[in-house]
């Protein structure tokens, strides 16, 4: 081989090799935002379940003290 397919050779090289590490970055991005996008749903998941908890035990106490009150002769 000539000095200047030797250079081409090398270019193509440098090329193909150039164009998979951006293709190799591309693919780990992507599975980056898979995983933050997935640990924002399951954080999501856990905020909206424990207000759902919260609610219910809100609820629930408020019923008991009511009842007291109302056994008590505090309210109506």
């Amino acid at each position: 081989m000539t000095s200047k397919g030797l250079q081409d050779l090398k270019q193509q090289v440098e090329g193909a090799a150039q164009e998979a590490v951006t293709a190799a970055g591309a693919a780990t991005q992507q599975v980056v935002d898979q995983v933050t996008e997935a640990g924002q749903k399951a954080m999501d998941q856990v905020a909206k379940s424990t207000q759902e908890t919260i609610d219910k035990t809100a609820n629930q106490a408020t019923e008991t003290f009511s009842g007291f009150g109302k056994k008590l002769g505090l309210l109506k």
